[in-house]
């Protein structure tokens, strides 16, 4: 059966393409797909571009999009790990409670923690996996819902996007910033507090090691927007920043970010992974890539044993 797309609707029929390589997507279907990510253009308008840029485009776009099922790497049922749904409270937050995925490794602990911050569609099942794999390294993880005030996670990307942008963007942060001094009071928690997040989750990264100052022990935002050159000051916690090559909107900010670091004397390390896109990290679409996914994740593994211990 030949894949069909609707030009009156911008659903696909089922059939989409699923063995297409990193190697074989036109970069610039990789780029409308960042713009589609980010919220930006549209699934629709993404297709369509996709289709007009290079024969084959339809097919490229339709093996981008995210196949959850397939990149769990730490069964909710592992034994190593007990996995379970809280609720917190969030003062000054959405709704003034919050939801999150809390993972604990096997033991009576108490654990180093390690904040797991979403991207800009909510707790998908990417993130949950990413705090499963935390959590087998012998860290209590949670891993917050920033959409639980409005219903939680939609079950998909586009609506879960579509949420995150309606909320009030300050109040988010402040969902996180709680979820993240939950965590480091937690019963199990020893009170050494690490955070790591991918795309609106490193940046978001970056700004609760300007929030929470020296109660954050260690940071690793994965291609997120710096913080802001003036708050860099209250930053007290050691960071390892996690870069693609082909992500200039994010990559732009870093000389000024780099030099705010090193003017107020914060420990920092930076890697910029050659050939990867932007999200190379989530192993749920052909943007992952897998050496570099591997090596980054052992310097983030290694970083919180060192800098959590």
């Amino acid at each position: 059966m030949t894949n069909q797309w609707n030009a009156d609707s911008p659903s696909l029929v089922p059939e989409a393409p699923q063995a297409l390589t990193q190697i074989e997507i036109d970069q610039r279907v990789f780029d409308l797909y960042d713009e589609y990510c980010h919220g930006r253009i549209d699934r629709r308008a993404f297709l369509q571009g996709a289709a007009a840029v290079t024969v084959g485009g339809l097919a490229m776009a339709q093996a981008l999009l995210p196949r959850y099922a397939q990149a769990q790497t730490i069964s909710f049922t592992d034994e190593r790990i007990k996995a379970s749904y809280v609720t917190y409270p969030s003062p000054g937050g959405t709704s003034g409670t919050m939801r999150g995925y809390l993972v604990q490794p096997k033991g009576t602990g108490p654990f180093p923690s390690v904040l797991v911050i979403h991207e800009n569609r909510g707790l998908n099942p990417y993130v949950e996996d990413v705090a499963r794999r935390v959590a087998t390294e012998g860290f209590l993880a949670l891993a917050p819902d920033g959409l639980s005030p409005v219903g939680g996670y939609p079950g998909n990307d586009d609506d879960g996007r579509t949420l995150q942008a309606g909320l009030d963007q300050g109040k988010l942060r402040t969902d996180m910033v709680n979820g993240a001094r939950y965590l480091k009071a937690h019963a199990l928690s020893s009170g050494k507090l690490g955070a790591t997040g991918f795309c609106w989750g490193g940046s978001t990264t970056n700004f609760l090691a300007v929030t929470l100052g020296a109660d954050l022990k260690a940071g690793v935002p994965y291609y997120g927007a710096a913080a802001e050159t003036a708050s860099v000051p209250a930053i007290k916690a050691p960071l390892l920043i996690q870069y693609a090559e082909n992500d200039e909107r994010i990559n732009s900010l870093w000389p000024a970010y780099e030099a705010a670091l090193k003017a107020n004397n914060v420990p920092h390390e930076m890697h910029k992974y050659p050939g990867t896109q932007h999200g190379f990290h989530n192993n749920s679409t052909p943007r992952h890539q897998e050496a570099a996914a591997k090596l980054s994740w052992e310097r983030t593994i290694a970083f919180f044993k060192k800098q959590l211990a």
